[in-house]
């Protein structure tokens, strides 16, 4: 086969004029320029992304610094609260062991003076609060006739002595019952009275609300 016979003008035409260098080399030098931008903005975009990473991180362990300082305050408080309820359970069972002392001493331990165990308190205390109040009124009778030794002795037993406050408080609800009831002793009123054992006849003959009152508490 023939082959083609070399062509000057062609060759001439595909020069370029001011250089005399093939535009194929050229073309070649443009596109390794067009990769380089490429790979130019593609490493921007990297640094970009890095920068953006970075800032995130940053937020996140501000974040988890204040969670950590959270966290520490609240086992803080925690600790001060279990060293609050361990002093109170200290004292708890200091009280205790103390009143199982005094009964241990003295199996009559709920009354402030020995009684006659037939006759047995309506409720925990009873005998002791009521001898207390006796005591305390006994004190102020003193101070007011001049008895200064005998007031100081019936004070002393009333701060070794603190009543337990059921005489009180069942006193004031039933006082509360009557007040509610108009201070009549209606069938309702009975049989709350009835519940709680507590007369409201002497005999035959009704008592007023302050009679029942005075009559058992």
């Amino acid at each position: 086969m023939k082959e083609n016979p070399f062509d000057m003008d062609e060759f001439i035409e595909n020069q370029d004029p001011e250089t005399g260098e093939a535009e194929e080399i050229e073309d070649e030098t443009e596109g390794e320029a067009h990769e380089l931008d490429v790979q130019k903005a593609v490493v921007e975009e990297l640094a970009a992304e890095n920068v953006e990473l970075r800032e995130q991180m940053s937020a996140k362990e501000a974040e988890l610094a204040a969670l950590r300082a959270e966290l520490e305050k609240a086992k803080s408080e925690l600790s001060a609260e279990a060293a609050k309820v361990k002093d109170l359970e200290s004292r708890l069972d200091e009280k205790f062991f103390r009143e199982l002392d005094l009964q241990e001493r003295n199996p009559n331990s709920l009354a402030l003076l020995d009684r006659d165990v037939d006759i047995p308190d309506r409720f925990p205390g009873e005998t002791r609060d009521h001898v207390l109040e006796v005591i305390r009124e006994a004190r102020a009778a003193a101070e007011s006739e001049g008895r200064i030794r005998r007031a100081q002795v019936l004070e002393s037993v009333l701060v070794a002595n603190e009543p337990n406050g059921t005489l009180a408080r069942k006193r004031a609800e039933l006082e509360r019952l009557f007040a509610e009831n108009g201070n009549i002793v209606s069938g309702p009123v009975i049989e709350d009275l009835k519940r709680c054992g507590l007369s409201h006849k002497n005999g035959e003959e009704y008592l007023l609300p302050s009679e029942i009152i005075k009559r058992n508490y």
